[in-house]
């Protein structure tokens, strides 16, 4: 039987990153291939005229499962019974900003945005925050949404984890499908911990730990970490524009896993509102590793942490401490 189509709020819809996710939202690959979609997009006055060429385009591309296209400057209409909102939109950093005032660019936008979520998207809406500072943009969607349960608010640092997962599979040589569970723990910023210590990969003498198939601990608790840490800055050097293809795929992996579940035996990395697992404060969205089932995300309980992990897991977290309280400074 055909399902009906579900409502996916994309923010930013007509910038680089809302580019490249709208048609892999359109062909099935954030809710699966039997999912029809009517895709809602917001973006801002000035960026009206190539939003509606976004929409011309998706119409021209006469997706199979794409059951309707509303392209809308207005956040009430763009918000309305949406079951899904991938937050793209934002205020960048542009030279010579301080981060205060981009912080308080972007907590005018989230206020304003959490409001109009609270007030008309369907019950149980999921959402993801993409744009940066993604952790804390999500804590204020958060606060200014209280009737939306803190559960359905969550940030992307998917892509980072896929990027640890890249990272191993060319050290190792091996298919990226063959390294599972690495973890990103903490802020989607340089200051993120990519932990492989729980990791394994698949190879032709069976399943070992990452660790031991790449045999130098000087590189992976060096070098390898602030590779994935400085990723995005690479990709800015090299294409002089941020990662926008790797994003979009990335909010497609998270939104999929937590919507039809993670693989059994595997886990993702979600930023989530912290629970005061692994001692990391309440009150945070914070990355941790979690698996998902029937639409619900669940932190992994129970994992040995070493000294080096704790605290590389501590300064992440009081970077989200401090952002937090940066943010709510801009409130005032």
């Amino acid at each position: 039987m055909a399902k009906n189509p579900l409502r996916v709020l994309v923010t930013g819809a007509a910038g680089q990153i809302g580019y490249a996710l709208v048609p892999m939202i359109a062909r099935g690959i954030m809710l699966g291939p039997d999912q029809p979609v009517i895709l809602h997009m917001l973006d801002i006055e000035p960026a009206a005229e190539a939003l509606n060429g976004v929409k011309m385009e998706l119409i021209d591309a006469a997706f199979p499962l794409l059951k309707g296209v509303v392209a809308t400057t207005d956040v009430v209409e763009a918000c309305k019974d949406v079951n899904v909102a991938v937050m793209v939109g934002g205020f960048p950093r542009k030279e010579g900003m301080e981060r205060k005032d981009v912080m308080s660019k972007n907590v005018s936008i989230y206020k304003a945005q959490a409001s109009a979520l609270e007030k008309h998207a369907a019950p149980n809406c999921k959402v993801l925050v993409v744009a940066n500072p993604a952790n804390t943009n999500a804590l204020i969607l958060k606060e200014f949404a209280p009737s939306v349960p803190a559960k359905n608010i969550t940030c992307l640092t998917r892509l980072d984890h896929n990027r640890v997962m890249g990272q191993i599979s060319e050290r190792l040589k091996v298919h990226v499908s063959d390294v599972k569970n690495v973890i990103i723990w903490g802020n989607h910023s340089s200051t993120q911990y990519p932990d492989v210590n729980h990791a394994t990969v698949t190879t032709s003498k069976g399943e070992k730990p990452v660790r031991e198939a790449v045999a130098d601990d000087n590189w992976l608790n060096t070098e390898f970490i602030t590779t994935v840490q400085q990723r995005g800055a690479a990709i800015i050097k090299a294409r002089k524009l941020s990662s926008a293809l790797s994003a979009a795929s990335s909010a497609c992996d998270h939104i999929r896993d937590w919507v039809l579940g993670t693989p059994k035996g595997t886990w993702v990395s979600m930023g989530v509102y912290s629970d005061g697992s692994y001692g990391i404060p309440e009150g945070l969205i914070y990355s941790f590793p979690v698996t998902c089932e029937k639409g619900e995300w669940s932190i992994v309980k129970g994992l040995k942490v070493d000294e080096f992990s704790r605290a590389k897991m501590d300064a992440t977290a009081d970077e989200l401490a401090e952002e937090k309280t940066l943010a709510y400074s801009c409130l005032n």
